[in-house]
């Protein structure tokens, strides 16, 4: 049994050993073999690397050549564009030096003439000297027998000559100043006539305002009893209350309001409107509607000195100055209403102001206020002109001096110290008598158009007249049948002539003849 064993044992040891030896031999077999494989397939790795490096140094030889080749194109381009840039700036270096040579030979030709010219005149200049030395002596030898004949020397000669010509120079000049004064004094008065007409043209006026008494209409005469009231009442209540007279009369559907204050005699008219109106009069009435009237005019009185100002561009008035402009609106002289105679007088001041280059805003000034001391609203000396009591006013209320002179000197109460006084002045007096302005000078001045008009009808042919820019100008169409062109340049002669006998009047009178021919059909 344990030999059984052994045995076995003996056996799977020997099969082991036989086995481990058998393995080995097979792995010692398979090694070589994996070895011989591996030595091919390095050998066929190093064949395959030899070719793709000579492959790859094949190429990168010619991509060197291709570089090169590249690179040497650039360069030569390079070359010869330095090559061609030297060529034109080698050019236009023989072009200047060519062209500095020609200026040089130019310069060479110049200096050589001028050395000429330059001999040459000093050769003159000698002449010329060596002349005017024979001169001097022929002039020397002239005075002496000057001095000898006239017994007189050249000093003496010289004195008597210019004493001489002193007295032809000095009556000379006084030829000279005198026609120069005549002459200016024309030129003035023309420049004086044509400023005062281009002002007064320029100036649009408005007609004479009617502003004598102040007429209140009414729809029946029966509220003439109610005004009156019981026993005269209302009718004392309210001229106590306004200060103006009330005239009730057989005047149809009217009452005349009389006072010699157009502000209170509107305040009257305006407060009897309200109470005809409201129906209720009676005295305590009266007073209440009479105060709200008061205080609504003298509002009015305000916005209408206010809106004056402002329209004509003058500022910094002071208040009180405002409201006695505005009372002008109630005020008239000769018929004229005296804030629209005013504004008239501003405007033509301040137009006239610039013609002569003086200040315009001051004229202006002046011209608005030079009325101011017809409209006293407190109790002032009657015997004080109106014009000494507007410069007291407007030295009150802090103008300037030239502006209270030419309030107070233009009627001419006091010395004109300024170039303003004039101005005022004149345009005072233009705006007073201008025509229409007031109601005698409207009246006159509508006879004289209708006068002009009356002498051109009074000569054959004549079928219209018009009188226009004021008079200055006639204007008469006549009849082409009657009067050919011959006669109607003779017509207008001839009126001009009766114009001038038969007729007195300012300025010029201008004739013009129209003569008008028509040639009409009608087509059915």
């Amino acid at each position: 049994m344990d030999n059984s064993i052994i045995l076995i044992a003996g056996g799977v040891i020997l099969g082991v050993v036989i086995g481990i030896i058998i393995a080995k031999t097979l792995e010692k077999q398979n090694a070589s073999k994996l070895l011989k494989e591996a030595k091919k397939n390095a050998t066929l790795i190093l064949k395959e690397a030899r070719s793709e490096g000579e492959s790859i140094k094949k190429d990168k030889i010619l991509q060197a050549k291709e570089k090169f080749i590249e690179l040497k194109s650039e360069h030569e381009k390079v070359i010869l564009s330095r090559d061609k840039k030297m060529a034109e700036a080698e050019k236009r270096t023989r072009d200047k030096e060519s062209q500095v040579s020609n200026e040089l030979s130019k310069s060479k030709k110049l200096n050589e003439n001028l050395e000429i010219k330059i001999k040459d005149y000093n050769h003159r200049l000698d002449v010329l000297e060596k002349k005017q030395e024979e001169i001097d002596k022929l002039h020397k030898n002239q005075v002496q027998q000057l001095e000898i004949i006239s017994s007189l020397s050249a000093e003496e000669a010289k004195e008597q000559l210019v004493e001489s010509l002193k007295g032809e120079a000095k009556n000379d000049a006084m030829a000279f100043i005198q026609s120069s004064l005549e002459e200016a004094k024309l030129t003035a008065e023309q420049e004086a006539k044509r400023i005062i007409i281009n002002t007064i043209q320029r100036i649009g006026t408005e007609e004479a305002v009617d502003n004598c008494v102040s007429v209140f209409n009414i729809e029946s005469d029966d509220v003439k009893g109610r005004i009156i009231g019981r026993e005269g009442r209302n009718i004392r209540a309210i001229e106590a209350a306004t200060g103006v007279e009330i005239i009730v009369d057989d005047t149809p559907e009217a009452i005349i309001l009389s006072c010699f204050d157009s502000v209170r005699r509107e305040i009257a008219r305006l407060s009897l409107h309200k109470l005809v109106t409201d129906g209720r009069i009676h005295p305590a009435r009266i007073e209440e509607v009479v105060q709200k009237t008061q205080k609504q005019i003298e509002q009015e009185i305000i916005e209408v000195g206010k809106r004056t100002v402002i329209d004509l561009g003058i500022h910094n008035l002071h208040p009180e100055l405002i409201k006695m402009v505005g009372r002008m609106k109630y005020r008239s002289s000769y018929g004229q209403n005296l804030l629209q105679h005013s504004r008239e007088v501003a405007k033509l001041c301040g137009v006239m102001a610039a013609e002569l280059g003086l200040n315009p805003k001051l004229a202006k000034r002046a011209g608005l206020l030079h009325d101011i001391g017809k409209v006293p609203d407190a109790e002032v000396d009657i015997e004080t002109p109106h014009a000494i009591l507007g410069m007291q006013w407007a030295e009150k209320y802090g103008e300037k001096d030239e502006v209270c002179n030419a309030i107070g000197a233009h009627h001419d109460e006091i010395e004109m110290k300024s170039l303003l006084a004039p101005i005022i002045q004149v345009c005072d007096a233009i705006s007073g008598a201008r025509p229409g302005a007031r109601r005698q000078v409207l009246d006159s001045y509508i006879q004289r158009l209708k006068d002009l008009e009356d002498i051109a009808f009074g000569f054959t042919g004549v079928k219209k007249a018009y009188a226009i820019q004021a008079g200055r100008e006639l204007r008469v169409i006549v009849e082409s049948e009657k009067v050919d062109d011959d006669k109607a340049a003779d017509l207008s002669f001839s009126i001009s002539q009766k114009v001038q006998t038969d007729m007195t009047y300012p300025g010029q009178v201008k004739v013009t003849v129209i003569r008008e021919t028509r040639a009409v059909n009608i087509a059915k």
